[in-house]
């Protein structure tokens, strides 16, 4: 499914010392939050590096998340920009099948969606997916 999406942009205002660019998925970079109403879904993408927010704007694209969710039906994909908390918000019409009453799918709440999201092709320079790693590995250390 992902051979079909658009091809990746290079990484904006990145020099050669950013190291070499890498295609890993969105969830390497991000994180993130569903709930839905009705046949709309509602998929925030929470930067690990509020940073790495330029990299993530270029690439997650409504363009490349429609194409994404076109075998559900998507019929429009709209992205509200959260600048001050290193998100965005996708805003996806009639992609739950008619919604929580309506659906046989199993997941009628569109919370498993998220991962479909995160699986995103992304091309990141190595210097800023170390970045990332860091960040997540902080993140997940155990309480002390």
């Amino acid at each position: 499914m992902t051979d079909t999406l658009p091809p990746l942009a290079d990484p904006i205002g990145l020099d050669a010392a950013s190291g070499p660019v890498v295609t890993v998925p969105l969830y390497r970079l991000a994180h993130a939050r569903t709930g839905d109403k009705g046949d709309r879904l509602n998929c925030a993408v929470i930067a690990w590096v509020p940073a790495h927010m330029p990299l993530l704007v270029e690439q997650v694209t409504p363009e490349r998340v429609a194409q994404l969710f076109a075998h559900r039906g998507a019929t429009r994909v709209r992205r509200f920009l959260l600048p001050r908390l290193g998100a965005m918000n996708l805003v996806i019409d009639d992609v739950l099948q008619g919604g929580v009453t309506m659906s046989l799918g199993l997941d009628g709440h569109g919370k498993s969606l998220s991962y479909l999201v995160l699986a995103l092709p992304i091309g990141v320079p190595q210097a800023l997916l170390d970045d990332a790693d860091a960040a997540i590995a902080a993140e997940n250390a155990p309480w002390r």
